[in-house]
């Protein structure tokens, strides 16, 4: 049988988990009537009570759970997917009565990680590189701990989608279409500050274990289609910003020969891209195609891209703070390729 939760009984009364929180835990919030219902489903489906570790988090002496990520506050509420994300967690965290500690580790910031202080009784950690201070640091608190992106953490849940298959449903579609003359824009490979042109080596290099694995995809397509992965022009990029989508563009098209598509690894830089061919007269798709990735600032540009689901890992990722499983799960999200007018077949 599938175990019985407070979402379970919620949706078997059509009243949200929180309500259904409160019979439990604030029953004076609550008319007499609504609580006997839900208590009598609860006893109905066999559930006692809310999960120990879930009302001790509740009930902690934070009461807040601490959000780590890899980037600085002003690029956090700045970023489509990051918005997006945070939003879900959010919302989960709003519902079970516990407040949100961000904790941001700027990338390659020297200061000693603000965690061992910090007054929490969780962890969200999100996207932090391979061996990361911070990520010990966390562990050794021995607090429940979510981890969402990277890196996979054994014993803890862990939430994310399947990027190696992403990145290649990506390149497929290029290769499919008929390109050879792929170029490829990422961010989030190093946190050592570089711009520029990047090698096989460094590429498989890649301390960030998710980007290792979009960028392995689209390896892996375009070499199944025949394409010299060593002649892929490949630019990284130290910052994800439209500005910085639009100099790997002018780098990327001023190469001879010109490539046909670009693909990138979020909807960001794809637009700065888009802003590149612009500003070199060309016409995108006849010229140029061009993916993001994300679906998080694409529609509205006609971009196409592969589309996540960043408010429903935020509110899984809050849901598994709040309501540890018995076992730790690793759960990974579908991701969809959305078609739409950036790409096309190249000129004949």
């Amino acid at each position: 049988m599938a175990r019985v939760t407070l979402q379970t009984i919620a949706d078997r009364l059509g009243v949200s988990r929180a309500t259904v929180s409160y019979a439990f835990s604030r029953p004076d919030q609550l008319s007499d009537d609504l609580r006997r219902r839900i208590l009598q489903v609860a006893d109905e489906l066999g559930y006692a009570g809310p999960n120990a570790a879930a009302r001790s988090l509740r009930l902690g002496r934070a009461g807040a759970v601490g959000l780590l990520f890899s980037e600085t506050l002003a690029y956090a509420f700045a970023d489509p997917y990051a918005l997006g994300f945070f939003q879900g967690l959010a919302t989960a965290a709003e519902e079970a009565g516990v407040g949100l500690l961000i904790l941001p580790l700027p990338r390659g910031e020297k200061r000693p990680p603000p965690v061992r202080d910090a007054v929490v009784d969780a962890f969200c950690v999100v996207s932090l590189p391979d061996g990361h201070p911070a990520l010990a640091e966390v562990l050794a608190r021995r607090l429940p701990t979510v981890v969402v992106d990277e890196p996979y953490v054994p014993g803890h849940p862990f939430l994310g989608i399947d990027e190696p298959a992403a990145g290649a449903q990506a390149a497929r579609h290029l290769v499919e279409l008929g390109h050879r003359r792929v170029g490829v824009a990422m961010v989030g490979l190093h946190d050592d500050g570089r711009t520029g042109w990047a090698d096989p080596g460094r590429q498989r290099g890649a301390v960030f274990e998710a980007m290792r694995g979009r960028r392995s995809g689209y390896e892996a397509a375009c070499v199944s289609a025949g394409v010299d992965w060593a002649s892929v022009p490949f630019y990284e990029l130290s910052r994800n910003s439209r500005a910085a989508g639009r100099e790997a563009g002018h780098a990327l098209l001023g190469r001879t020969p010109r490539p046909t598509a670009i693909l990138t690894n979020t909807d960001v830089l794809a637009l700065g891209i888009l802003d590149a061919a612009a500003d070199l007269g060309l016409d995108v798709p006849l010229d140029l195609s061009v993916v993001g990735f994300s679906d998080s600032a694409a529609e509205e540009a006609g971009l196409t891209t592969i589309r996540q689901a960043k408010q429903e890992i935020g509110a899984a990722a809050g849901r598994l703070l709040l309501e540890p499983p018995d076992e730790p799960e690793r759960l990974l999200f579908p991701h969809e390729l959305i078609v739409r007018a950036s790409t096309a077949p190249p000129r004949p």
